[in-house]
């Protein structure tokens, strides 16, 4: 079964310095190819800092970082649980301590609806 993961990650520009973003998915992409049996290659991270945004009352101590996990369809709920769970503990994983921030980690996993993929060799 394929998965054909699209990994968006969305993080409070304040976070840039403290979340290893580059060794978060070299974690993530083999142990989550391995959990709902998705080939490696197939595993697409992009992260998009947030300039502005509203967290609660607003303050500048509040920040974010939310992943939308994106497969194929197909498969059961509790592998799907289990890939929010492992997702999240390596993002905690991958955010150095002391940054002063209170800091929302979210995960959301969810069946790609219509996906048409094309590899083109050099």
């Amino acid at each position: 079964m394929n998965g054909m993961p699209q990994i968006t990650i969305e993080y409070s520009a304040s976070l840039a310095e403290a979340f290893d973003r580059r060794g978060f998915a070299l974690a993530l992409h083999p142990a989550a190819a391995e959990l709902i049996g998705s080939a490696l290659p197939d595993f697409k991270t992009r992260f998009r800092p947030v300039t502005e945004a509203v967290i609660g009352s607003g303050a500048d101590t509040e920040a974010m970082i939310h992943v939308d996990l994106a497969i194929l369809p197909g498969r059961a709920p509790e592998v799907k649980a289990r890939l929010g769970d492992l997702t999240l503990a390596m993002l905690c994983e991958h955010l150095k301590p002391g940054t002063g921030l209170n800091i929302q980690v979210t995960v959301e996993v969810r069946d790609i609806e219509s996906y048409h993929k094309r590899v083109l060799a050099r």
